[in-house]
């Protein structure tokens, strides 16, 4: 009974440590799913104003291989963060890639261009849910009119430039 007991522990803690990789999935998300996402969850913080629905796990919020996480140019931190929530907090300056690049150097800056209708984008190296070597990032920043947040979500890509992927986020302007 006690060995029967203890299997069944073991098992419970393998599927509890595998659940952070199944919570994001298998699929890929797309530059244009990022950019439809992170406008969805501006305007969505927009007017509620209420970033730790973006803490919550599982969530609206993260989807294929991909989340959203905001950040607070007014305070210059991390606001909310689902799979880091070590980063919650943590002054933009000081955030760095796995090769220690800083993702904001100026986070005043990044602030100003990702509050642009068409917000901005960023690249670095990042580790992926359940993977060992870190991998060629970027994400997609948009800021929620009325708050002082910035809302971001990226994706896993060795091939998008940064200047395909504004277009793509460029306002549509009706002729």
């Amino acid at each position: 009974m006690r060995r029967r007991v203890g299997a069944i522990v073991l098992l419970a803690a393998l599927c509890i440590a595998t659940l952070p990789g199944i919570a994001i999935g298998q699929e890929k998300a797309t530059a244009q799913q990022v950019i439809a996402k992170v406008r969805e969850a501006a305007a969505a913080l927009s007017k509620t104003g209420d970033v730790t629905q973006f803490n919550k796990r599982p969530s609206p919020w993260i989807w294929a291989d991909t989340y959203i996480f905001v950040l607070d140019c007014d305070k210059k931190v991390t606001a909310a963060h689902p799979l880091r929530p070590d980063l919650i907090g943590t002054p933009l300056a000081s955030v760095k890639d796995v090769k220690a690049k800083n993702l904001y150097p100026n986070p005043a800056q990044f602030c100003n261009e990702a509050r642009k209708p068409s917000g901005t984008w960023i690249e670095y190296s990042w580790m992926k849910p359940g993977e060992t070597e870190p991998s060629r990032k970027i994400s997609f920043a948009l800021g929620a009119a009325g708050t002082p947040y910035v809302v971001s979500a990226g994706i896993f890509d060795d091939a998008a430039t940064i200047a395909d992927l504004s277009k793509l986020s460029a306002p549509n302007i009706p002729n």
